[in-house]
């Protein structure tokens, strides 16, 4: 028993901040798996458990919560910037503009509400931290908040304010989103399977998926030429995988010369196949690929060796060097056609044509390791913690903004994770985590971060709502989550016309939502949600972040 009362109430030691972070996250993990009517609470049940510990007399070493929610915070923010890193910047083409522009109006507009209610009700502006986070579901945004909080030197009672606040809102905010959904379709009356005919119909009509085509050589104007000045001529954005002459298959490099009645294997987007094939000659009666006799092979090959980091195809120069080709590259999920000026990073998937014995060559020299898929380099992520410390030390300042202002623990390692992963690479550094990786990195982090906020805020969570404003702040929670929405919804819908599918899936996005695109998704099997989702997930999560941060510093400049 008094082993007991030591870990659970007086202990401040490193065994009782251990035994507390530990209970409370094992309870609030598995209350976070319980479903209610398809709504999960997710990583928010460590923050109730904590707040129900917190509230019973569960207590820890103050300068340790400090240390252990700080750095989960860090290893957090760390960890989503290293996985929307690499597709950040080119979320931002073609439709991907458009639907972040979207994303911009519900996020700046929810936090235009947030500071309007604390003018126009004098809601506590550390209350209005939370309600923003909270009303939105972003426990990163609650986190950045409660770091800038501590940035301004702000009170014990200030600091515990954003998570109780954040508890307040955040069933609306689960709610609300849902609700949104449910009226959009109700006012213009959508059909589900229609729409996602049009989005189906749509994706086609655009579709640049790479496809193969085989080529009979009848043209006499090109016989003679090489490869790389009949590509030259009709696309760049084409690979001629390999030759067919007398029956005999050939890996072709830029000099090889095509003859009358050869048969190509091209690799690229359909209509550049079609304009190889007006240029060629004719489609073949025979698929290279499907020869029995032929001695080449296509063979999926991943990149891991540190030694072909950063360098491009044209330096490895596989066909003189290997004696293979390169017909194509999926990196992230995006498939690319290959040329002597792409940079090969860790993690790139390669689909090589060659002879076996050249083949196993080859994949030796780029290491062709799938396990190294799943295991991270633990020097980058303390590198990357590092700049990312000092990035968010620095301060700087913002017109319009009466006080300069830190990216912290929240906005400096999000930043340089970003920017790092982007990299992909220095030499043998790898900056990217393995997805399997990065999700553990993340869940570690926010769990603690999490567990941390709930016992600091746990004794003050009851009194306000039972003799504070918790009943007011869930109301005021509600405008936050449900204007925004509502109102991007309806433009989105009446004037930009978008697929309401797609459109699920944006504001489940704007949201950073998990359980509303899981009900988005429920509505239709199409991919148009999960599209919307991913288009705008990399920028609203960075915008969260930094929206806290700004309306501390205006508020607090301003008080």
């Amino acid at each position: 028993m008094e082993l007991w009362e030591s870990l659970f109430s007086s202990g401040h030691g490193v065994a009782n901040a251990l035994f507390a972070v530990s209970l409370v996250a094992v309870t609030g993990l598995a209350i976070g798996e319980i479903r209610l009517f398809g709504i999960k609470l997710g990583i928010a049940g460590p923050l109730f458990a904590g707040i129900f510990f917190g509230y019973f007399g569960l207590s820890m070493n103050e300068h340790m919560l400090e240390f252990i929610r700080e750095f989960g915070l860090a290893l957090f923010v760390y960890g989503i910037g290293n996985a929307v890193g690499p597709t950040f910047f080119s979320s931002f083409a073609k439709d991907g503009l458009r639907l972040n522009i979207l994303a911009v109006l519900i996020v700046g507009g929810g936090a235009l509400i947030a500071v309007g209610l604390h003018y126009a009700f004098n809601t506590p502006w550390e209350a209005v931290i939370g309600l923003f986070s909270g009303g939105t579901t972003n426990t990163p945004s609650l986190a950045a908040g409660i770091g800038m909080l501590g940035q301004v030197a702000a009170t014990p009672q200030q600091l515990a304010t954003p998570a109780a606040a954040y508890a307040v809102a955040y069933p609306f905010g689960i709610i609300g989103i849902l609700l949104v959904m449910a009226l959009i379709r109700i006012f213009f009356g959508v059909a589900i399977p229609r729409e996602a005919a049009q989005w189906e119909e749509s994706r086609r009509s655009s579709q640049k998926a790479l496809d193969r085509m085989n080529i009979e050589v009848r043209n006499e104007q090109v016989a003679g030429h090489t490869v790389s000045e009949i590509l030259g001529g009709a696309s760049r954005k084409l690979v001629i995988s390999r030759v067919s002459r007398d029956g005999v298959q050939t890996v072709a490099n830029a000099d090889f010369r095509i003859k009358l009645n050869d048969v190509v294997l091209a690799v690229g987007e359909k209509r550049n196949l079609q304009d190889l094939q007006w240029l060629l000659g004719q489609p073949a009666r025979i698929s290279l690929e499907e020869e029995p006799s032929s001695q080449l092979q296509s063979r999926r090959l991943v990149v891991t060796h540190s030694r072909m980091f950063g360098r491009t195809i044209g330096e490895v120069d596989p066909l003189r060097t290997y004696g293979v080709s390169i017909t194509r590259l999926n990196r992230q999920s995006l498939e690319l056609v290959p040329d002597g000026a792409t940079h090969l990073q860790f993690g790139d998937i390669l689909m090589v044509v060659g002879e076996r014995g050249k083949l196993d060559h080859f994949a030796e020299a780029i290491g062709n390791d799938d396990k190294s898929l799943t295991h991270a380099q633990v020097i980058p992520i303390f590198i990357g913690l590092a700049l990312g410390v000092l990035l968010g030390s620095i301060p700087f300042a913002i017109p319009g903004v009466p006080v300069p202002i830190k990216l912290g623990l929240a906005g400096g390692p999000l930043i340089v994770a970003i920017l790092l992963s982007r990299l992909g690479s220095i030499g043998p550094v790898v900056w990217f985590m393995p997805p399997g990786v990065n999700h553990i990195v993340r869940e570690l982090g926010i769990t603690c971060f999490m567990v941390c906020v709930g016992i600091y805020s746990g004794p003050r969570f009851i009194s306000s709502i039972v003799s504070g404003d918790g009943l007011i702040w869930m109301a005021q929670a509600t405008l936050i989550t449900f204007i925004p929405l509502f109102l991007v919804g309806l433009f989105a819908r009446i004037f930009l016309k978008l697929n309401y599918l797609t459109l699920c899936g944006v504001l489940s996005g704007t949201m950073t939502d998990p359980p509303a695109l899981a009900f988005a998704n429920a509505l239709s099997p199409s991919q148009a949600q999960s599209t919307g989702y991913s288009a705008v997930y990399p920028l609203t999560m960075c915008l969260r972040i930094i929206a806290p941060q700004l309306i501390i510093a205006m508020l607090w400049g301003l008080s």
